[in-house]
């Protein structure tokens, strides 16, 4: 083997944290579509909050690390990474356009001898079916003879920073004995906690598409589970408590459950079920109920406030976070907008605050204004206040004085005082 030279295709919340790492020691170069993303990256600081300003100034300044939108600078390498969003449109269907758009930018710069691996996440024969015949066509070369593959999936979670990239344990395969071999290595020289080396790139493919349907699936029973609860008038939390004394249960908690993985890499998988003849009930009634919570969550406020006597109608309402989980920047594909819309239907003063969230983003995605002050502009607090993300900022905050005397408090997270809330999951 050559010198192993690395490019990363695609430096959102997986590539960037993975090229960093892989800059410490080889060669590597970052490529991003985005220049302004690039701009920012070289300017030292990552809008992700994945990677620390220290640590991308060191790649940088000390390790040689770029980031261009220049495909010439990735021509003289010879190890690809394709670390793109693997998205599903607005029917639930799997969207290959960015991997097959990443697919080609590697064909045009791909030469004898190198190897792509795979990193987004797909459904078993993907990279093999889809994204390596991309390759062989625009290249002219022969997969396997002229040019090799891996597929090595994420385990990136946004906003953990107990879990970082070099810490996990992660998932490799190679089109070849020998090559299986060679992408392991390079992965074992930046891993603290090694690798397990599948026997075939569909297995690895196949074991990303399980880790995020399992969570799917168990979140799933949790809702329904707050859902019989709440309708019995028995607190969820105290349940969860007392049956996760038994050594052997598994303790989770209901939520909103949005982001770019647990909530969208089922349906990769629901999709060739079914190609298959096999029609998976359980992974798309866990989908079907999880979507559903957003709605619920405004459904059991309203019921709350309803109770106490608070108009609903134009009510002052504040949503407290936007983002799909706590302490990150992510707002894709948030569940919480679907808590806003359902609310909607009863006021149009609606108030959405978040420290973490990228206003001009949340504006762009979803055409909601985020506000920087949580006080309200009327005379009066707000009538409902719902905490929806539980960030640290909001943890401490006194959120009981934010609601006027009679108003209601509803806790989608559970990490309130159980005093001042009217309503949790």
């Amino acid at each position: 083997m050559k010198e192993t030279k690395i490019a990363v295709i695609g430096l959102g919340y997986v590539g960037l944290p993975l090229a960093r790492l892989f800059s410490t020691k080889f060669e590597t170069v970052g490529f991003d579509m985005n220049q302004a993303r690039v701009d920012a990256l070289m300017g030292g600081h990552d809008a992700t909050l994945e990677v620390s300003d220290e640590l991308l100034k060191d790649a940088i300044d000390n390790h040689g690390f770029k980031c261009t939108t220049d495909l010439e600078a990735i021509r003289n390498c010879n190890f690809y990474v394709v670390a793109v969003p693997t998205p599903v449109d607005v029917n639930n269907r799997p969207d290959l356009t960015p991997l097959v758009g990443a697919s080609e930018t590697v064909g045009k710069v791909i030469s004898k001898g190198d190897v792509v691996v795979y990193e987004s996440t797909v459904y078993p024969g993907v990279t093999e079916e889809e994204c390596l015949p991309v390759v062989e066509k625009v290249s002219g070369l022969k997969f396997n003879v002229d040019f090799f593959a891996g597929y090595s999936p994420e385990r990136i979670n946004p906003g953990d920073k107990l879990h970082t990239v070099e810490k996990i344990r992660k998932v490799t395969s190679g089109s070849t004995t020998e090559i299986a071999d060679y992408v392991d290595d390079v992965y074992n020289t930046v891993l603290i906690n090694g690798t397990h080396k599948a026997p075939s790139i569909k297995v690895a493919e196949a074991s990303k598409i399980i880790e995020n349907s399992q969570r799917d699936v168990n979140i799933a029973f949790m809702n329904e589970l707050a859902k019989i609860f709440n309708a019995m008038g028995i607190d969820t939390h105290d349940v969860i408590e007392a049956a996760s004394s038994k050594w052997n249960f598994i303790k989770l908690s209901p939520g909103l459950v949005g982001g770019h993985c647990i909530s969208v890499d089922p349906y990769y998988l629901i999709q060739k079920a079914q190609v298959y003849g096999v029609y998976p009930r359980i992974m798309m009634n866990s989908r079907r109920l999880n979507d559903g919570m957003g709605a619920y969550v405004a459904d059991q406020t309203v019921k709350c406030m309803n109770k106490k006597g608070v108009l609903v109608k134009d009510a002052n309402i504040l949503i407290l976070g936007i983002t799909f989980k706590e302490n990150c920047p992510d707002i894709r594909n948030t569940k919480v907008v679907d808590i806003y819309h359902a609310l909607e239907e009863y006021t149009s003063n609606i108030t959405v605050y978040d420290p973490w969230a990228n206003p001009d983003k949340v504006k762009k995605e979803y055409g909601i204004t985020l506000t920087s002050n949580l006080l309200p502009l009327t005379s009066y607090l707000y009538d409902a206040v719902i905490l929806a993300v539980a960030h640290d900022e909001f943890k401490t905050l006194d959120v009981a004085s934010l609601v006027r005397p009679g108003g209601v408090i509803y806790d989608v997270k559970g990490v309130l005082s159980r005093e001042i809330v009217d309503g949790r999951l």
